[in-house]
Protein backbone atom coordinates (compact mmCIF):
# COMPACT_ATOMS: atom_id res chain seq x y z
CA UNK A 1 0.00 0.00 0.00
CA UNK A 2 1.33 3.35 -1.18
CA UNK A 3 1.79 5.96 1.28
CA UNK A 4 2.65 9.34 1.58
CA UNK A 5 3.44 11.15 5.53
CA UNK A 6 3.84 14.79 6.32
CA UNK A 7 5.45 16.34 8.74
CA UNK A 8 7.00 19.77 9.59
CA UNK A 9 3.70 21.99 9.53
CA UNK A 10 3.29 24.91 12.45
CA UNK A 11 2.46 28.49 12.77
CA UNK A 12 5.41 31.01 12.61
CA UNK A 13 5.38 34.97 12.32
CA UNK A 14 5.80 36.69 8.83
CA UNK A 15 9.20 36.17 7.82
CA UNK A 16 9.75 33.41 9.38
CA UNK A 17 10.78 29.42 7.95
CA UNK A 18 9.53 26.36 7.99
CA UNK A 19 10.33 22.92 6.39
CA UNK A 20 7.86 20.22 5.49
CA UNK A 21 9.07 16.63 4.97
CA UNK A 22 7.19 13.62 3.09
CA UNK A 23 8.16 10.46 3.59
CA UNK A 24 7.05 8.40 0.57
CA UNK A 25 6.95 3.93 0.86
CA UNK A 26 7.72 4.22 -2.65
CA UNK A 27 10.19 5.80 -5.41
CA UNK A 28 8.35 8.38 -7.61
CA UNK A 29 9.82 9.83 -10.93
CA UNK A 30 7.84 13.00 -9.74
CA UNK A 31 6.99 14.70 -6.42
CA UNK A 32 5.24 17.74 -5.45
CA UNK A 33 3.62 20.26 -2.76
CA UNK A 34 0.20 21.35 -3.40
CA UNK A 35 -1.33 23.80 -0.84
CA UNK A 36 -5.65 25.27 -0.25
CA UNK A 37 -6.08 28.22 1.50
CA UNK A 38 -9.42 28.70 3.74
CA UNK A 39 -11.91 28.72 0.85
CA UNK A 40 -9.80 28.50 -2.02
CA UNK A 41 -9.33 25.97 -4.53
CA UNK A 42 -6.01 23.60 -4.09
CA UNK A 43 -2.91 25.13 -5.98
CA UNK A 44 0.11 23.56 -7.23
CA UNK A 45 3.52 25.14 -5.08
CA UNK A 46 6.64 22.92 -6.32
CA UNK A 47 7.66 19.69 -8.35
CA UNK A 48 10.56 17.66 -7.91
CA UNK A 49 11.51 14.98 -11.05
CA UNK A 50 14.01 12.32 -9.99
CA UNK A 51 16.54 13.57 -12.39
CA UNK A 52 16.71 17.15 -10.00
CA UNK A 53 14.73 19.28 -12.33
CA UNK A 54 12.50 21.39 -9.66
CA UNK A 55 9.33 23.66 -10.60
CA UNK A 56 7.90 26.57 -8.66
CA UNK A 57 4.76 28.32 -8.95
CA UNK A 58 5.50 32.15 -9.25
CA UNK A 59 4.49 33.01 -5.85
CA UNK A 60 6.77 31.05 -4.01
CA UNK A 61 9.50 31.06 -6.99
CA UNK A 62 13.13 32.64 -4.65
CA UNK A 63 11.43 31.89 -1.44
CA UNK A 64 10.78 27.71 -0.72
CA UNK A 65 13.03 24.86 -1.97
CA UNK A 66 12.11 21.43 -2.80
CA UNK A 67 14.70 18.70 -2.62
CA UNK A 68 14.54 14.93 -2.11
CA UNK A 69 16.77 12.15 0.05
CA UNK A 70 16.98 9.20 -2.43
CA UNK A 71 18.03 6.88 0.21
CA UNK A 72 15.04 7.00 1.94
CA UNK A 73 12.57 8.06 -0.39
CA UNK A 74 12.01 11.61 1.67
CA UNK A 75 11.58 14.76 0.08
CA UNK A 76 11.03 18.16 1.61
CA UNK A 77 9.96 21.90 1.22
CA UNK A 78 11.78 24.12 2.83
CA UNK A 79 10.17 27.63 2.91
CA UNK A 80 11.35 30.61 3.82
CA UNK A 81 10.14 34.46 4.28
CA UNK A 82 6.88 33.03 4.96
CA UNK A 83 3.86 35.53 4.28
CA UNK A 84 0.57 35.24 5.32
CA UNK A 85 -0.87 34.52 2.23
CA UNK A 86 1.46 31.26 2.46
CA UNK A 87 -1.32 30.22 5.12
CA UNK A 88 -2.23 26.54 3.99
CA UNK A 89 -3.25 22.98 4.42
CA UNK A 90 0.36 21.76 2.61
CA UNK A 91 -0.48 18.02 1.04
CA UNK A 92 2.40 15.89 -0.70
CA UNK A 93 1.51 14.27 -4.04
CA UNK A 94 3.44 11.82 -6.07
CA UNK A 95 3.10 10.02 -9.90
CA UNK A 96 4.90 8.05 -11.89
CA UNK A 97 5.27 10.20 -14.71
CA UNK A 98 7.95 12.48 -15.06
CA UNK A 99 7.17 16.55 -13.71
CA UNK A 100 8.46 17.64 -17.25
CA UNK A 101 5.19 18.62 -18.33
CA UNK A 102 1.70 19.56 -16.45
CA UNK A 103 3.86 18.78 -13.21
CA UNK A 104 0.82 21.86 -11.77
CA UNK A 105 -2.29 19.65 -12.73
CA UNK A 106 -3.40 18.19 -9.84
CA UNK A 107 -5.61 15.53 -11.72
CA UNK A 108 -2.14 13.79 -12.74
CA UNK A 109 -0.93 12.90 -9.26
CA UNK A 110 -1.84 9.21 -8.14
CA UNK A 111 -1.26 9.78 -4.22
CA UNK A 112 -2.08 12.18 -2.49
CA UNK A 113 -0.89 12.42 1.57
CA UNK A 114 -3.02 13.64 4.67
CA UNK A 115 -1.74 17.53 4.63
CA UNK A 116 -0.17 19.54 7.14
CA UNK A 117 -1.22 22.82 8.28
CA UNK A 118 0.99 26.17 8.12
CA UNK A 119 0.30 29.06 9.61
CA UNK A 120 1.82 32.23 8.99
CA UNK A 121 0.77 35.50 11.00
CA UNK A 122 1.41 39.18 10.65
Amino acid sequence: QVQLLESGGGSVQSGGSLKLSCGASNYFYCMAWFRQAPGKGREAVASLTSDGAANYAAPVKGRFTISRVDSDKTFHLQMNNLEPNDTAIYYCAARYMRCYDNWDRESDYIYWGQGTQVTVSS
